[in-house]
């Protein structure tokens, strides 16, 4: 039996020594009394090894802390598969990041698959970076929510089999299967929902304006605002405020539109942080009774607060769970042409979106 050397235990000052050599088969092999071959039946699970074998064996390899290298025993097999997938998300702290997440995590829970996972913090770089680490660790597949603005890095890997679904945006200029939400379409009928409460004046709040999801959501404010032009709607350059990526930015840029002269009756928050950032300025200068609001993306406790938070939820866990599903079938051989799928968003009358015009 393997002993931990006095050079390996921990100091007294608290620094451990060197790490000790994990226990190989062979060791599991001496200590449980039986040929290599055995032992490596028994990792492998092979159903014709004798009972008291495998609980002899499995004790040795409890005793030794024993653990195999399934990643090698898995190439090994002949089909080159690993059973993970990498998952690269903007943020796995977001709200939306989480859901797609844990989505794809039962997805592939059910079929013993591991997910592998990563933000990305809009960095196209680390996209890259992380994409690499990944495909070195040899995943049977990837779902990626872009940073970066060029695929074509990911060609290699799409010739040499790897699997890859994009989620949230679309791949440029890379074919692919993606699962996206009606950005455009689901913010300009949230503004509309705005309209018809009768407010003319609304504000739009956004996040970085390079993003494809936050162009998009723009454009679709613009629709709206230019359709009710004949109503009075006010398309006014200072209502529109972009580049918002924190809670703290949204609340300093509600806060500025207040206090200005001509302040927003209504505003359209085009993120969730953004949207938790607007409600936070509203109810600390008391104006979250008298001006609307209408967010992308669900929050936490929306419908706890006074009033509750109008959204247009994105269906993530749906979005994940499609991901998921046209990943997986794609690893099992599916060669349909890639195309793009749209869950589309809902929209959850709470309160603030319905508060009328003064």
């Amino acid at each position: 039996m393997r002993t931990v050397p006095d050079s390996e235990t921990p100091a007294a000052d608290g620094k451990r020594g060197p790490a000790r050599e994990r226990p190989t088969m062979k060791e599991v092999a001496a200590l449980a009394g039986v040929s290599l071959k055995t032992v490596s039946r028994v990792v492998n699970e092979v159903p014709t090894v004798d009972p008291a074998l495998v609980t002899k064996v499995r004790a040795a390899m409890d005793r030794l802390g024993f653990r195999p290298n399934l990643a090698a025993s898995n190439l090994r097999r002949g089909d080159g598969r690993t059973h993970t997938v990498g998952l690269l998300v903007e943020d796995v702290g977001n709200p939306f990041s989480a859901a797609v997440h844990r989505a794809v995590e039962d997805f592939a829970a059910q079929r013993e698959v591991l997910v592998l996972s990563s933000s990305l913090d809009e960095d196209p770089e680390r996209e890259r970076r992380m994409v690499r680490a990944l495909v070195d660790r040899r995943v049977d597949g990837l779902i990626i929510v872009p940073a970066s603005s060029d695929h074509r890095y990911l060609v290699a890997e799409q010739e040499a089999g790897t699997a890859v679904v994009f989620v949230d945006r679309l791949p440029t200029p890379l074919v692919g299967d993606a699962v996206v939400t009606d950005n455009r379409e689901a913010s300009a009928q949230g503004v509309r929902h705005l309209i018809s409460a009768g407010h003319r004046r609304i504000a739009y709040l956004g996040d970085t304006e390079s993003l494809p999801t936050a162009r998009d959501r723009y454009a679709g404010y613009r629709d709206a605002i230019r359709e009710a032009a004949a109503r009075g709607c006010v398309a006014d350059p200072g209502l529109v405020v972009q580049g918002l990526r924190t809670v703290e930015a949204a609340d300093a840029a509600v806060s500025e539109l207040l206090s200005g002269p001509d302040a927003p009756t209504a505003l359209f928050t085009s993120q969730n942080l953004v949207t938790i950032g607007a409600v936070q300025a509203l109810h600390r200068t008391g104006s979250q009774h008298r001006v609307a609001v209408v967010g992308f993306d669900d929050i936490p406790m929306a419908q706890v607060l006074d009033p509750g938070v109008t959204v247009l939820a994105q269906q993530a866990s749906e979005i994940g769970r499609l991901a998921a599903q046209l990943l997986f079938a794609r690893m099992a051989g599916d060669t349909a042409p890639a195309r793009a799928h749209v869950v589309p968003s809902r929209l959850i009358q709470r309160g603030s979106g319905e508060i009328p015009a003064a």
